[in-house]
Order: C-alpha cells, then sequence, then structure tokens
C-alpha cells in the first residue's frame, strides 16, 4: 500500500521563513451581566474621581461673611449643600493658591429660610438645583450590583458548563479535539514498528473509503487495541493513524473519566461519544485504558458500585451501540493488556489488538534518523553502532540519547553532534550521568581497575557472550565502573551456552578481585545479584537443569481469572525445593570455575588491562584487543590533554607532548 504524502503546508506563504503566524486573539463574547459590572465599576470610579477632585468646603459661619462682604457671585442650592463662586474681590481675599469655588453644607429645617433672606438681602443670584434622588438609589443599590456580579462570575458562568466549569461541567468530557489541520504526524514520522504500521492501514482505508468495505458486507473493526511497553509509540501510531485519514482526533486518558462524584465517569463516557458520532468520520483515542477497563470482580474494589466499573460499564455499551455506518473508530492503548476486563477486548468491541513491541535492530537505527533529522550531525556520527549499542530501548529512550547529545554537543561549543557525544548520551540514559568530580581513593581506584579487567577478559575471550565494547572505571550513576557489550544481533530466545556464558562475565568481576587484590569487596553485588536471577530462570523457566528436567517450576504472579486472587502457595513439593536450590548452585558454581580458570591463565593480560585502567579510566574494544595481542597503546592520557588545554590558555608554545606507554609508566612508578 503506497504510503500518502503529507502535502498539507506547514506555514502560510506570506509569514517569514521560519516564523509561525501569529493566532488570533480568542473572541470574548459580553453579555447583559459583563455591561452590568462594568458600567458600575465606571460609575464608582466617577464618584470617587468627584469626591477627591470636588470643590473645598467652607464652614458655615465662614460663607456668611463672604455674603455680607460682597465677595459671593452666584450659588447653587441641592438639598443640604450650597455651592457658589467667588468674585474678584473675594478671591484677592483668599489665600495664595485657593480655587474661585466652594461648598458648605446647611441644615434646611435650621437655617432654609435664613439662607434665602441672607442672599436676597445682599443680592446674592441664586438658583435651586433639582433633587437627586437617582443618585441616592444608585449609591443604596451599588453593593447589592456587586454581589450579583461576584456571584455571577464565581458560581453561575461555571454552572453553564463551560471552559473551566464547575459544578454542571463535571458530567462533560475532558477531552481535546485535534481538528483535521491540527494532526501534522503521519506514518513518515513512525519508524520501528513496521507490523504494526500495516495492521492499522485498514482503519485509514476505511475512514476514507467507508463504501470499499460496505461494498462486500464486510465489517471495519470498532475498536482497535495497542498493548506495548512504555515509550514504544502508541500515541504517536494513533495520532499517524488520524493524520494519515485525515479525521479529526479525539484524545483523553483513563483517568480523566473518573471524579468524586458518583456517575460522573459514565457521563463523561456518553458525552464523549455523542460528540464523536457528531463529528463522524473521527477517531477516539483511550491513552492508558487500563486506568477503567481493569478486570472486574471480587478483585475490583467497591464491588457494582464503583465508579471505575461504571464507567467501564458505559463504554462497553457505547462500544456495541455503533452503527456499521457511524464512521467512529476507538483507538486505545496500554502496557498492561493482560490486566484488561474480557468484556472490552471481545470481538465486536477491541476487534484487533495490534502489540507494539521494542524495536530491534533495524528499527533502532531508523528510530535514531528520524529525530536525527532534527539535529545537525557530524559527518562521521555512527547511528548503526548506536543502534547496536541499545539493546532493549524504547523509541523514548532513543528519542532521548538525541536530545542529550545534541544537549552535550552544544555546551561543549562544537559544530555538530559527533559519535563520542552519541555514546555519552547514551549512557548517561541508561547508567546515569558520569560522577567525574568524585574524589576516589586509590585503593578503592585499584580493586575498581582490576574488577573490570576480570569483566573485560571474560567478556573479550569468550565466543558465546556478546563482542566487548567498551570499559570504564568512571563511576556513572550507582556503579563505580562498568563494562559494555556490543550486541551483534537482538536476541529472542537464549541458549544456554549464551546464559553460561553471561555467568562466568558476572563473576570475573568478584574472581579477579579475589586473584589479583587478595581481598573481595561488596562492588560485585549487582554481578550476584543478576548471575543468581539467569540462573533460578535457566532451572525454574526454561527447563535447563540436566536433575530437573523440562519442567516448569515457577508460579504465575498474576491474577488468576477464576478466584481473582494472587496464588499464595508454591506448586511444587519441598523436597523438590531442595533440589531447585541445589541446581542453582551448581550451575553457578560451575560458570564461577571456568571464569576462574580463564582468569588465572590470562593473569599477564589482566594485569595490562588494570593499569591501563588506572591510566587512561576508559579503554575501547580496540585498545583492549591491542593489549591481549602484547602491544602498548600510545594515546595521551586526559592529564597530557589537560596539560596541553592550559598551556594554550596561558599563550605559550605548548611543550611536545610524547606519551607514555603502559609499560614506561609502570618501570617509573617502580623506579619511585
Amino acid at each position: 500500500m503506497a504510503k500518502k504524502q503529507n502535502t498539507r503546508p506547514s506555514r502560510k506563504p506570506n509569514s517569514p521563513q521560519g516564523q509561525r503566524p501569529s493566532k488570533p486573539l480568542p473572541g470574548y463574547k459580553k453579555g447583559p451581566f459583563s455591561w452590568l459590572l462594568i458600567i458600575s465599576i465606571a460609575f464608582t470610579i466617577l464618584l470617587i474621581s468627584n469626591y477627591f477632585q470636588g470643590v473645598p468646603e467652607i464652614q458655615w459661619d465662614q460663607f456668611i461673611g463672604h455674603v455680607k462682604s460682597g465677595h459671593i457671585e452666584s450659588v447653587v442650592i441641592n438639598d443640604m449643600e450650597v455651592k457658589g463662586k467667588f468674585n474678584p474681590a473675594g478671591i484677592e481675599s483668599l489665600p495664595e493658591g485657593s480655587k474661585d469655588s466652594f461648598k458648605v453644607f446647611y441644615k434646611p429645617d435650621v437655617s432654609g429660610e435664613r439662607l434665602g433672606e441672607l442672599l436676597e438681602e445682599y443680592n446674592v443670584p441664586n438658583r435651586t438645583a433639582p433633587p437627586r434622588t437617582w443618585l441616592i438609589t444608585v449609591l443604596n443599590l451599588l453593593p447589592f450590583v456587586f454581589l450579583v456580579a461576584i456571584f455571577y462570575f464565581v458560581f453561575l458562568r461555571n454552572m453553564r458548563g463551560g471552559a473551566g466549569g464547575m459544578l454542571m461541567s463535571f458530567g462533560r468530557s475532558k477531552h481535546k479535539l485535534h481538528g483535521k489541520d491540527k494532526v501534522k504526524v503521519t506514518f513518515n514520522d513512525v519508524a520501528g514498528i513496521e507490523e504494526a504500521k500495516d495492521e492499522v492501514a485498514e482503519v485509514i482505508e476505511f475512514l476514507k473509503n467507508p463504501k470499499k468495505f460496505q461494498r462486500l458486507g464486510g465489517r471495519i473493526p470498532r475498536g482497535v487495541l495497542l498493548v506495548g511497553p512504555p515509550g514504544c509509540g502508541k500515541t504517536l501510531l494513533a495520532k499517524a493513524i488520524a493524520g494519515e485519514a485525515d479525521v479529526p482526533f479525539f484524545s483523553i486518558s483513563g483517568s480523566d473519566f473518573v471524579e468524586m462524584f458518583v456517575g460522573v465517569g459514565a457521563s463523561r463516557v456518553r458525552d464523549l461519544f455523542t460528540q464523536a458520532k457528531t463529528n463522524s468520520p473521527c477517531i477516539i483515542f483511550l491513552d492508558e485504558v487500563d486506568a477503567i477497563g481493569r478486570k472486574r470482580g471480587a478483585g475490583f474494589a467497591g464491588g457494582g458500585h464503583d465508579e471505575r466499573e461504571q464507567t467501564l460499564n458505559a463504554i462497553l455499551v457505547e462500544m456495541d451501540g455503533f452503527d456499521t455506518n457511524d464512521q467512529v473508530i476507538v483507538v486505545a492503548a496500554t502496557n498492561r493488556g493482560d490486566i484488561l476486563d474480557h468484556a472490552l477486548t471481545r470481538p465486536g468491541r477491541f476487534d484487533r489488538q495490534v502489540v507494539v513491541p521494542l524495536p530491534d535492530l533495524g528499527g533502532r537505527l531508523e528510530i535514531l534518523k528520524v529525530h536525527a533529522k532534527k539535529v545537525k550531525m557530524a559527518p562521521d556520527a555512527n547511528l548503526e553502532k548506536l543502534a547496536r549499542g541499545t539493546p532493549m530501548f524504547s523509541g523514548a529512550d532513543l528519542a532521548a540519547i538525541i536530545n542529550e547529545a545534541a544537549l552535550a554537543a552544544t555546551m561543549a561549543n562544537k559544530d555538530s553532534v559527533e559519535t563520542a557525544d552519541l555514546e555519552e548520551a547514551r549512557d548517561k540514559v541508561r547508567w546515569g550521568r558520569a560522577r567525574t568530580s568524585r574524589v576516589i581513593d586509590q585503593h578503592e581506584k585499584k580493586i575498581t581497575a582490576y574488577h573490570e579487567a576480570g569483566h573485560t577478559i571474560v567478556q573479550a575471550m569468550l565466543k558465546d557472550a556478546d563482542p566487548l565494547h567498551k570499559v570504564s572505571i568512571i563511576p556513572r550513576g550507582p556503579m563505580g565502573g562498568a563494562t559494555f557489550a556490543l550486541p551483534e544481533r537482538d536476541r529472542t530466545i537464549f541458549t544456554k551456552r549464551y546464559c553460561m556464558a553471561l555467568l562466568q562475565v558476572c563473576f570475573g568481576g568478584r574472581i579477579a578481585e579475589e586473584l589479583f587484590c587478595n581481598d573481595i569487596s561488596s562492588g560485585a553485588q549487582s554481578d550476584i545479584n543478576q548471575a543468581t536471577k539467569i540462573a533460578r530462570q535457566m532451572v525454574l523457566t526454561w527447563g535447563m537443569s540436566e536433575t530437573l528436567g523440562p519442567i516448569s517450576y515457577s508460579s504465575d504472579q498474576g491474577f488468576d481469572e477464576n478466584t481473582y486472587a494472587y496464588p499464595g502457595e508454591k506448586d511444587y513439593s519441598d523436597s523438590t525445593a531442595q533440589l531447585i536450590d541445589k541446581e542453582i548452585r551448581s550451575i553457578c558454581d560451575k560458570a564461577y570455575s571456568r571464569a576462574k580458570d580463564l582468569i588465572k591463565s590470562n593473569r599477564k593480560i589482566i594485569e595490562g588491562i588494570a593499569q591501563a585502567l588506572l591510566k587512561y579510566e576508559t579503554l575501547s574494544s580496540d585498545d583492549v584487543e591491542l593489549i591481549i595481542d602484547g602491544g602498548e597503546i600510545t594515546k595521551p592520557t586526559v592529564a597530557d590533554l589537560l596539560e596541553v588545554e592550559q598551556q594554550k590558555n596561558n599563550n605559550s608554545k605548548p611543550k611536545a607532548v610524547k606519551p607514555k606507554t603502559v609499560q614506561e609508566d609502570t618501570e617509573s612508578k617502580e623506579t619511585e
């Protein structure tokens, strides 16, 4: 099937190169309550401004004195207030900087008649202003208006179920609608899961041309369940389906259905499917569906009235109630497909289960290429080598590696991302940042060097083990050092020879400590733990024990579908348990003995690897191979490089650095 090319423009023609067009501001419609609130606020501001910027007030006795002195030009009588203006003679009698207007308060029942007679006697023009009863009414009603406005904006507006709704919005779905123009992801952005892309191609074809399937009476799957480990691209694949089909995309997580009120989840399910049918053809994406789709029964907390069970029932009803012409497809994603209810995964609901596994070697390479397109890579950047060195990495881990490498190259002021940046980013994502500032005791550093040298020689000498990549004694995360392997291929099965080689590699560090340091340390804790797990799997699960035979003794730690309970007892007798313990010990002892013989026969090589680690701290596979062949490493040490860099910073001519060999360095130490 030919892939659809994404022909939609990424930016407007008139927009500048690399600059996204500005989005218009969202519109806001003002209702009657909004206008009332605005008018009330404006009126309050006007009253306050008039109060602070009004005319000065004088006393009644001062007013009578100005009238008798002929300083008043005119007055206006308003209820209990008299406002007037001074004539030029009155202004001259006032202090400097005073205003030419005034106001005075009086009591009409006491001095009302006297005021009129006084103004007529001294011929002061006067008039009576109309009563301002409306102003008094507004001032009295203003507090109630504010209370109504606050109640409206805090409660009533939220009860309408709009954006940010409070009460009535509980039953509304919290989905995010991505329109046709917003979904930009296509199959070109998805790599490493080709089989999953082929399986969902039928869904895209149905959304584009539904009549093609109806012609022969076929029915497209109503639901597609994406199952796989976290970070493998389930959500990205769902977006790519919507992008390829060019239809709306409703996305919501399983936890968004459940709230504190009973029945809210079921109501949101009905609201979501109603809106989806209105916008059909479309896709509904339920992320982390296991939050509401767990198996019902005794293990379901709350019984039949549990909120999650009511939500699951609503989903079951809505999916089974679809018509064949609805053109609404439900895509769900989970990493716990084993705990989903059988009614949810039966044919007619989630008809098809698409497994989205961890990418293989080719898939990892394609994923790295997709993410590397956004980063400026150096010509020597080897993505194929990085893909080989990242077994069991998910797509999210690979994206994080590219991003960390770009950040590291930026901090180092490099022009592009190099192979060294990619390897450092891989180690950082898997094991943590290198702790270069940690001060390590020389004795402890020596033990770590011999420990890693023991791992290295066993890893390099055994044909059944993965090829050696590098070894380092730089602390990283919880580890004091590490030996890295570079698998040539992805392993889907573990052979007995490979398992025995893994056990010998695990024990190599402890054996080297015992032979070269005359002591053992706690640094082999993780190695012993890993070796024990491998040996236990060989005996209990994989049937690799000659004594016990091909019988599985591992107990299922999941739910029992009949009792909905965890198994509490082992499935074998006490005598068999003793045989299991004895066989696990026998396998570990055999691997330990073989690794010890190998290390004893290569003591000189291990000594050379340990001394090189103490000098260079990190050795590549080529360096180790050179030591095994009897050669000497001649590259400069970290101290030599720092010395040259310091000389450059001091603007002095750098001295020629003659790199010391491991043998010369050892002889100089012995001379001292």
